[in-house]
Protein backbone atom coordinates (compact mmCIF):
# COMPACT_ATOMS: atom_id res chain seq x y z
CA UNK A 1 0.00 0.00 0.00
CA UNK A 2 1.21 3.78 -0.95
CA UNK A 3 2.48 5.83 2.01
CA UNK A 4 -0.42 7.78 3.57
CA UNK A 5 -1.04 11.25 2.60
CA UNK A 6 -0.03 14.07 4.84
CA UNK A 7 -3.49 15.88 5.68
CA UNK A 8 -4.11 19.44 7.29
CA UNK A 9 -7.52 20.89 8.09
CA UNK A 10 -8.30 24.35 7.56
CA UNK A 11 -10.36 26.05 10.19
CA UNK A 12 -11.60 24.31 13.62
CA UNK A 13 -15.29 24.35 12.42
CA UNK A 14 -17.88 22.00 13.75
CA UNK A 15 -18.27 20.02 11.06
CA UNK A 16 -14.54 18.25 11.21
CA UNK A 17 -15.70 16.22 13.90
CA UNK A 18 -17.50 14.23 11.58
CA UNK A 19 -14.34 13.86 9.15
CA UNK A 20 -11.56 13.63 11.89
CA UNK A 21 -12.28 10.04 12.91
CA UNK A 22 -12.70 8.48 9.53
CA UNK A 23 -9.67 10.58 8.72
CA UNK A 24 -7.35 8.93 11.44
CA UNK A 25 -9.06 5.60 11.47
CA UNK A 26 -7.98 5.25 7.40
CA UNK A 27 -4.18 4.06 6.63
CA UNK A 28 -4.44 6.03 3.94
CA UNK A 29 -4.49 9.47 5.88
CA UNK A 30 -2.47 10.90 8.17
CA UNK A 31 -4.08 14.01 9.84
CA UNK A 32 -0.60 15.61 10.82
CA UNK A 33 -2.22 19.74 11.15
CA UNK A 34 -4.56 21.64 12.01
CA UNK A 35 -5.18 25.31 12.20
CA UNK A 36 -7.25 28.22 12.96
CA UNK A 37 -6.98 32.39 13.56
CA UNK A 38 -5.97 32.15 16.98
CA UNK A 39 -3.04 29.59 17.96
CA UNK A 40 -4.26 29.09 21.79
CA UNK A 41 -7.54 27.79 19.78
CA UNK A 42 -5.89 25.62 17.24
CA UNK A 43 -3.18 24.14 20.03
CA UNK A 44 -6.53 23.05 22.42
CA UNK A 45 -8.67 21.53 18.93
CA UNK A 46 -4.81 19.96 18.35
CA UNK A 47 -4.71 19.04 21.71
CA UNK A 48 -8.16 17.77 22.01
CA UNK A 49 -8.24 15.49 18.61
CA UNK A 50 -4.70 13.83 19.57
CA UNK A 51 -3.53 15.94 16.29
CA UNK A 52 0.58 16.69 15.87
CA UNK A 53 0.66 20.33 14.78
CA UNK A 54 -1.42 23.47 15.67
CA UNK A 55 -1.02 27.10 13.67
CA UNK A 56 -2.24 30.05 14.33
CA UNK A 57 -3.44 31.44 11.24
CA UNK A 58 -4.24 29.37 7.88
CA UNK A 59 -1.33 30.62 6.06
CA UNK A 60 1.23 29.05 8.38
CA UNK A 61 -0.27 25.59 8.06
CA UNK A 62 -0.06 25.83 3.98
CA UNK A 63 3.44 26.52 4.89
CA UNK A 64 4.19 24.00 6.11
CA UNK A 65 5.87 21.70 3.58
CA UNK A 66 5.31 17.79 5.58
CA UNK A 67 1.29 18.80 4.29
CA UNK A 68 0.30 17.27 1.48
CA UNK A 69 -3.25 18.02 1.24
CA UNK A 70 -6.09 20.21 3.36
CA UNK A 71 -9.24 20.02 4.10
CA UNK A 72 -11.35 23.28 4.32
CA UNK A 73 -14.08 23.82 6.34
CA UNK A 74 -14.35 27.69 6.13
CA UNK A 75 -18.01 29.59 5.96
CA UNK A 76 -19.01 29.60 2.43
CA UNK A 77 -17.71 32.99 1.35
CA UNK A 78 -14.29 31.89 2.06
CA UNK A 79 -14.42 28.43 -0.11
CA UNK A 80 -13.02 29.44 -3.70
CA UNK A 81 -10.46 31.84 -1.99
CA UNK A 82 -8.52 29.40 0.07
CA UNK A 83 -9.04 26.53 -2.13
CA UNK A 84 -7.20 28.75 -4.66
CA UNK A 85 -4.57 29.78 -2.18
CA UNK A 86 -4.06 26.45 -1.16
CA UNK A 87 -3.57 25.28 -4.41
CA UNK A 88 -0.98 27.88 -5.42
CA UNK A 89 0.95 26.61 -2.13
CA UNK A 90 1.43 23.16 -3.40
CA UNK A 91 -1.09 21.59 -1.58
CA UNK A 92 -4.28 19.36 -2.91
CA UNK A 93 -7.65 20.51 -1.80
CA UNK A 94 -10.47 18.58 -0.25
CA UNK A 95 -13.26 21.73 0.05
CA UNK A 96 -16.80 21.47 2.12
CA UNK A 97 -19.66 21.81 -0.22
CA UNK A 98 -20.92 23.80 -1.52
CA UNK A 99 -17.45 25.14 -3.36
CA UNK A 100 -19.60 28.38 -4.70
CA UNK A 101 -22.94 29.18 -5.63
CA UNK A 102 -20.66 31.24 -8.23
CA UNK A 103 -19.45 29.91 -11.70
CA UNK A 104 -17.20 31.55 -12.29
CA UNK A 105 -15.54 31.02 -8.76
CA UNK A 106 -15.48 27.71 -9.11
CA UNK A 107 -13.65 28.02 -12.53
CA UNK A 108 -11.08 30.22 -10.91
CA UNK A 109 -10.13 27.52 -8.33
CA UNK A 110 -10.13 24.45 -10.56
CA UNK A 111 -7.35 26.60 -13.03
CA UNK A 112 -5.36 27.21 -10.23
CA UNK A 113 -5.59 23.23 -9.46
CA UNK A 114 -4.72 22.19 -13.02
CA UNK A 115 -1.93 25.30 -13.02
CA UNK A 116 -0.35 23.88 -10.22
CA UNK A 117 -0.75 20.29 -10.70
CA UNK A 118 -2.94 19.61 -8.03
CA UNK A 119 -6.40 18.01 -7.37
CA UNK A 120 -9.34 19.85 -6.18
CA UNK A 121 -12.55 17.99 -5.02
CA UNK A 122 -15.83 19.43 -3.24
CA UNK A 123 -16.74 17.38 -0.46
CA UNK A 124 -19.96 16.06 -1.20
CA UNK A 125 -19.42 12.76 0.84
CA UNK A 126 -22.71 10.97 0.12
CA UNK A 127 -21.32 10.74 -3.29
CA UNK A 128 -18.40 8.45 -1.90
CA UNK A 129 -21.11 5.80 -0.18
CA UNK A 130 -22.15 2.74 -1.98
CA UNK A 131 -25.84 3.09 -0.99
CA UNK A 132 -25.44 6.01 -3.66
CA UNK A 133 -23.85 3.65 -6.15
CA UNK A 134 -26.22 1.34 -6.15
CA UNK A 135 -28.90 3.84 -6.46
CA UNK A 136 -27.55 5.04 -9.72
CA UNK A 137 -26.78 1.25 -10.67
CA UNK A 138 -30.85 0.88 -10.39
CA UNK A 139 -31.59 3.73 -11.83
CA UNK A 140 -29.34 3.25 -14.91
CA UNK A 141 -30.21 -0.81 -15.08
CA UNK A 142 -34.47 0.51 -15.56
CA UNK A 143 -35.11 -1.22 -12.01
CA UNK A 144 -37.95 1.67 -12.27
CA UNK A 145 -38.77 1.66 -15.57
CA UNK A 146 -37.96 5.17 -17.24
CA UNK A 147 -37.05 7.75 -14.93
CA UNK A 148 -40.02 10.67 -14.67
CA UNK A 149 -39.20 12.51 -11.06
CA UNK A 150 -36.55 12.95 -8.41
CA UNK A 151 -37.75 14.01 -5.13
CA UNK A 152 -36.13 14.64 -2.04
CA UNK A 153 -36.02 16.66 0.54
CA UNK A 154 -33.20 17.85 3.78
CA UNK A 155 -34.00 20.08 6.24
CA UNK A 156 -33.32 20.94 10.29
CA UNK A 157 -34.67 23.64 12.83
CA UNK A 158 -32.02 26.01 14.14
CA UNK A 159 -33.53 29.58 15.38
CA UNK A 160 -29.94 31.25 16.16
CA UNK A 161 -29.62 34.34 14.60
CA UNK A 162 -26.14 34.73 15.46
CA UNK A 163 -25.29 30.68 13.72
CA UNK A 164 -23.03 31.04 10.69
CA UNK A 165 -25.96 29.18 9.30
CA UNK A 166 -28.03 32.07 9.02
CA UNK A 167 -25.79 34.66 8.24
CA UNK A 168 -26.17 36.37 4.94
CA UNK A 169 -22.32 37.90 5.00
CA UNK A 170 -20.81 34.54 4.60
CA UNK A 171 -24.29 33.36 1.90
CA UNK A 172 -25.82 31.26 4.87
CA UNK A 173 -29.32 29.67 4.55
CA UNK A 174 -31.49 26.27 3.82
CA UNK A 175 -30.05 25.93 -0.15
CA UNK A 176 -26.35 26.08 0.37
CA UNK A 177 -26.22 24.54 3.79
CA UNK A 178 -28.42 21.51 2.38
CA UNK A 179 -30.14 22.11 -0.80
CA UNK A 180 -26.77 21.54 -2.25
CA UNK A 181 -27.45 17.96 -1.28
CA UNK A 182 -30.82 17.82 -3.62
CA UNK A 183 -29.77 19.69 -5.99
CA UNK A 184 -26.87 17.51 -6.34
CA UNK A 185 -28.92 14.25 -5.87
CA UNK A 186 -31.35 15.48 -8.26
CA UNK A 187 -28.78 16.16 -10.77
CA UNK A 188 -26.95 12.52 -10.22
CA UNK A 189 -29.69 10.73 -11.65
CA UNK A 190 -31.21 13.24 -14.10
CA UNK A 191 -27.86 15.32 -15.37
CA UNK A 192 -28.04 18.75 -15.82
CA UNK A 193 -30.97 20.66 -16.00
CA UNK A 194 -32.99 22.71 -18.87
CA UNK A 195 -34.91 24.99 -16.71
CA UNK A 196 -35.21 25.71 -12.67
CA UNK A 197 -37.83 27.81 -10.23
CA UNK A 198 -37.46 28.86 -6.65
CA UNK A 199 -39.51 29.98 -4.26
CA UNK A 200 -38.34 30.60 -0.44
CA UNK A 201 -39.22 32.54 2.66
CA UNK A 202 -36.81 34.45 3.92
CA UNK A 203 -36.48 34.43 7.94
CA UNK A 204 -35.60 37.20 10.31
CA UNK A 205 -31.88 36.60 9.50
CA UNK A 206 -32.74 37.62 6.07
CA UNK A 207 -31.21 34.12 4.63
CA UNK A 208 -33.82 31.39 3.24
CA UNK A 209 -35.50 29.42 6.10
CA UNK A 210 -37.23 27.31 3.79
CA UNK A 211 -36.68 27.24 -0.02
CA UNK A 212 -38.91 25.15 -2.41
CA UNK A 213 -37.27 24.00 -6.11
CA UNK A 214 -38.18 22.65 -9.34
CA UNK A 215 -36.09 21.32 -11.96
CA UNK A 216 -36.52 20.27 -15.49
CA UNK A 217 -34.38 18.16 -17.43
CA UNK A 218 -34.09 16.26 -20.62
CA UNK A 219 -36.36 14.38 -21.46
CA UNK A 220 -39.46 15.37 -19.43
CA UNK A 221 -37.71 14.28 -16.54
CA UNK A 222 -38.72 16.58 -13.43
CA UNK A 223 -37.40 17.13 -9.92
CA UNK A 224 -39.18 18.85 -6.80
CA UNK A 225 -36.96 19.67 -3.09
CA UNK A 226 -37.86 21.50 -0.21
CA UNK A 227 -35.18 22.24 2.05
CA UNK A 228 -35.09 24.13 5.38
CA UNK A 229 -33.64 25.36 8.51
CA UNK A 230 -36.37 26.10 10.13
CA UNK A 231 -38.49 22.55 9.72
CA UNK A 232 -37.99 19.36 11.55
CA UNK A 233 -35.27 16.93 11.11
CA UNK A 234 -35.77 15.61 7.42
CA UNK A 235 -33.82 13.85 4.88
CA UNK A 236 -35.47 11.42 2.33
CA UNK A 237 -35.06 10.57 -1.49
CA UNK A 238 -37.29 8.95 -4.52
CA UNK A 239 -36.05 8.42 -7.90
CA UNK A 240 -39.50 7.83 -9.45
CA UNK A 241 -40.18 5.88 -12.52
CA UNK A 242 -42.86 4.59 -14.73
CA UNK A 243 -42.60 1.29 -13.22
CA UNK A 244 -42.34 2.01 -9.63
CA UNK A 245 -39.98 4.01 -7.42
CA UNK A 246 -36.29 3.60 -5.42
CA UNK A 247 -36.65 5.33 -1.80
CA UNK A 248 -33.86 6.31 0.68
CA UNK A 249 -34.87 7.18 3.90
CA UNK A 250 -31.50 8.39 5.12
CA UNK A 251 -29.68 9.62 1.51
CA UNK A 252 -27.33 12.08 2.67
CA UNK A 253 -26.13 11.21 5.68
CA UNK A 254 -25.86 7.61 5.19
CA UNK A 255 -26.14 5.96 8.80
CA UNK A 256 -28.73 3.52 7.84
CA UNK A 257 -28.28 2.87 4.05
CA UNK A 258 -31.06 1.17 2.80
CA UNK A 259 -33.46 1.43 -0.54
CA UNK A 260 -36.68 0.50 -1.07
CA UNK A 261 -37.65 -0.62 -4.53
CA UNK A 262 -41.11 -0.01 -4.71
CA UNK A 263 -43.42 -1.67 -7.25
CA UNK A 264 -46.87 -2.02 -7.54
CA UNK A 265 -46.43 -6.05 -6.15
CA UNK A 266 -44.49 -5.04 -2.95
CA UNK A 267 -41.60 -3.63 -2.00
CA UNK A 268 -37.93 -5.22 -2.20
CA UNK A 269 -35.50 -3.78 0.49
CA UNK A 270 -31.78 -3.85 -0.24
CA UNK A 271 -29.30 -3.45 2.74
CA UNK A 272 -26.35 -1.41 1.85
CA UNK A 273 -23.13 -2.02 3.99
CA UNK A 274 -22.35 0.90 6.56
CA UNK A 275 -19.20 2.90 5.78
CA UNK A 276 -18.15 6.00 7.12
CA UNK A 277 -18.74 8.61 4.51
CA UNK A 278 -16.31 10.99 4.72
CA UNK A 279 -13.81 8.81 5.38
CA UNK A 280 -14.69 7.56 1.80
CA UNK A 281 -13.88 10.68 0.82
CA UNK A 282 -10.58 11.26 2.15
CA UNK A 283 -9.38 7.88 0.21
CA UNK A 284 -10.68 8.74 -2.93
CA UNK A 285 -8.59 11.80 -2.48
CA UNK A 286 -5.73 10.70 -1.11
CA UNK A 287 -5.49 7.71 -3.43
CA UNK A 288 -5.48 9.91 -6.44
CA UNK A 289 -2.93 11.87 -5.20
CA UNK A 290 -1.08 8.60 -4.90
CA UNK A 291 -1.63 7.79 -8.49
CA UNK A 292 -3.73 4.73 -7.71
CA UNK A 293 -7.55 6.20 -8.71
CA UNK A 294 -8.86 9.22 -9.69
CA UNK A 295 -11.12 11.90 -7.62
CA UNK A 296 -14.97 10.98 -8.19
CA UNK A 297 -15.91 14.57 -8.48
CA UNK A 298 -14.44 17.21 -10.28
CA UNK A 299 -14.70 20.41 -12.03
CA UNK A 300 -17.51 19.50 -14.47
CA UNK A 301 -19.50 18.12 -11.62
CA UNK A 302 -18.79 21.40 -9.58
CA UNK A 303 -19.67 23.88 -12.42
CA UNK A 304 -22.69 22.24 -12.73
CA UNK A 305 -23.76 22.40 -9.32
CA UNK A 306 -22.72 26.04 -8.71
CA UNK A 307 -24.47 26.99 -12.16
CA UNK A 308 -28.03 25.87 -10.59
CA UNK A 309 -27.31 26.83 -7.00
CA UNK A 310 -27.07 30.52 -8.44
CA UNK A 311 -30.37 29.64 -11.15
CA UNK A 312 -32.40 28.89 -7.77
CA UNK A 313 -31.14 31.64 -5.64
CA UNK A 314 -31.49 34.14 -8.68
CA UNK A 315 -35.34 32.79 -9.40
CA UNK A 316 -36.13 32.84 -4.93
CA UNK A 317 -35.16 36.45 -5.25
CA UNK A 318 -36.36 37.56 -8.30
CA UNK A 319 -39.57 35.41 -8.97
CA UNK A 320 -38.52 34.30 -12.34
CA UNK A 321 -37.34 31.07 -13.71
CA UNK A 322 -33.91 30.60 -14.68
CA UNK A 323 -33.70 28.68 -18.21
CA UNK A 324 -29.74 27.51 -19.23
Amino acid sequence: MADAVRWGIVSTANINRKVIPGAQASPKVELSAVASRDQARAEAYAKEWQIERAYGSYEALLADPEVEAVYISLPNTLHCEWSVRALEAGKHVLCEKPLSRRPEEVAAAFDAAERNGRLLMEAFMYRHHPQTTRLVELVRDGAIGELRLVRSVFSYGLYDDANIRLRTDVEGGALMDVGCYNVSGSRLLAGEPVKAHGEAWFGPTGTDWVLAGTLRFDRDVLATFDCGTALPDRDELEAIGSDGSLFLDDPWHCKQPVIEVRRDDGVERIEVERLDPYRLELENLSDAIRGVGTPLLGRDDAMGQARVLEALHRSATGGASVSF
